[in-house]
């Protein structure tokens, strides 16, 4: 097949699957094929298609297809923000899945903000995605009816509960939290504190901290240290203020390990030392954790399997096959490292 670029074109200059077919010597259904499921058509046809669609520059009308056949090509995935890599590995891995099975990911920020993330999803479903894939649970009434309504194969993440929308997929927030706090206080840990945001995923955090202590006959050291930005200098500033607060702190726990990298920044910068006088705890176990000097004790969460696995649940329900288990806890594991 010669390179140089066919003259064929439809309306605008523009070539049409008809063109690529003829060029090809097959059809325009072959095309079609072609590029939507290969894996059926012969290898032969098959080169001699994708040949045709280089030399012509051919795209394809996906507004077209998705008329035709009812389906977008697309699942769309919901973060609270793209600001820090927190959820990156959870992207990466459902991006993958849906990759291999030909699906582009749209991707939309909550902002950590239910009103925002209502008309997100909102337009996200008048596109009509194939399925749609949201980190945290939907709690709020009005999102969730939304949701419900437009029959969109679902899946939360990062989270549990009883009640999911559709699937859910991710480990118990709270648990972790009971988990990370049960692990300081077997360290000799009696003056803990807490630091993290609002959102639900972090108050769950906080309820097991809060749930670990009781049980250990123990107070907070103090009020939780809310931030409103997920940063490393949120981290330092929690940091400085608990210092502030409660001298007498002897530990801290971060919702996330980009504030308990942020508060081990300043625990160096003001010269206190980690973990003989203060232990510091995080949760996500990112690349960052275990680099650190002294190297972060944090919550290990399946990140990368949770994207995987929402999105293979998804793909199921987009092919109209049974999904037997709704709910699926993957679990996380306490790391012990230097801070703690």
């Amino acid at each position: 097949m010669s390179g140089t670029r066919a003259r064929s074109r439809g309306a605008g200059g523009r070539p049409r699957i008809e063109d690529v077919a003829a060029l090809a010597g097959t059809t325009a259904i072959t095309v079609s094929r072609t590029l939507r499921q290969p894996q059926k058509v012969a290898p032969e046809t098959r080169r001699r298609v994708l040949e045709a669609v280089e030399t012509l520059g051919y795209i394809p009308n996906l507004s077209a297809s998705a008329l035709a056949s009812r389906r977008s090509g697309i699942m769309a995935l919901v973060v609270p923000t793209i600001a820090n890599s927190v959820f990156a590995e959870t992207v990466d891995g459902f991006s993958e899945v849906a990759g291999r099975a030909g699906l582009q990911i749209l991707l939309g920020q909550g902002t950590y903000s239910p009103e925002a993330e209502h008309r997100l999803l909102t337009a996200l479903a008048g596109r009509q995605p194939d399925a749609l894939a949201r980190i945290g649970v939907v709690r709020r009434p009005e999102t969730r009816a939304l949701l419900q309504r437009t029959r969109i194969p679902m899946a939360e993440t990062w989270d549990l509960t009883q009640d999911p929308i559709d699937l859910v997929v991710g480990f118990s927030n709270r648990a972790a939290g009971l988990a990370m706090t049960r692990h300081l206080v077997a360290r000799g840990r009696r003056r803990i504190a807490f630091i993290g945001s609002d959102d639900d995923r972090a108050a769950a955090r906080r309820h097991g901290y809060e749930e670990a202590l009781a049980e250990a006959g123990l107070q907070p050291a103090a009020p939780a240290i809310r931030v409103q930005e997920i940063s490393y200098g949120a981290g330092r500033r929690a940091l400085r203020a608990l210092l502030q607060l409660a001298p007498e702190v002897d530990a801290a726990f971060c919702a996330n390990d980009v504030l308990a990298v942020g508060a081990l920044l300043e625990c160096r910068s003001f010269g206190v030392s980690v973990p003989d006088r203060l232990a510091v705890a995080g949760l996500g176990d990112l690349e960052i954790a275990q680099e650190l000097s002294p190297a972060l004790t944090t919550v290990r969460i399946p990140s990368r399997a949770i994207g995987a696995r929402a999105a293979e649940l998804l793909l199921a329900r987009v092919a109209g096959e049974p999904v037997d288990q709704r709910i699926v806890d993957l679990g996380f594991e306490i790391v012990e490292r230097e801070s703690a």
